[in-house]
């Protein structure tokens, strides 16, 4: 299926659909057990605990790490493609932009990329509605 705006979010299916509902329901259980369980409460409420520990490290760090590296990814390929296009440095175009402006641009064909480009540097354009304008969508299939 072709990427565009409406499906071009990605979703890695051991962590979002197995692990962290899991650990999402282990923790219930924890909670639920530490208020009904006659016995033991305190390993119930410590067992909860770590289940939210757990659940909470591995949502931030995944997201913290792998985040952190697209987004100089792809401020790398900004100051590419801005060079392939235009020639020149990008650090004043770059310097304009936001990061979500910057991400939003990656999608558009290198026709639409000046227009858009343009657009957002004059009318200061918000991401979304970069991405919205975009007819002929470039598929970003190695995200993270």
């Amino acid at each position: 299926m072709p990427q565009n705006f409406s499906n071009h979010i990605r979703y890695y299916a051991p962590h979002h659909y197995i692990f962290l509902p899991l650990m999402f329901l282990l923790m219930i259980l924890g909670i639920w057990k530490g208020f009904s369980a006659e016995q033991n409460n305190l390993v119930w409420w410590l067992f909860a605990v770590t289940s939210f520990c757990i659940l909470y490290l591995a949502i931030m760090l995944r997201q913290h790490y792998a985040l952190g590296n697209q987004d100089r990814i792809v401020r790398l390929e900004f100051r590419l493609r801005y060079f392939e296009l235009y020639g020149k440095d990008s650090k004043e175009a770059e310097s304009k932009l936001s990061f979500g402006q910057i991400a939003a641009l990656r999608f558009a064909d290198d026709d639409e990329f000046k227009v858009l480009l343009e657009k957002a540097l004059q009318e200061n354009t918000n991401p979304k509605d970069i991405k919205q304008s975009i007819k002929n969508w470039q598929a970003d299939n190695m995200r993270v």
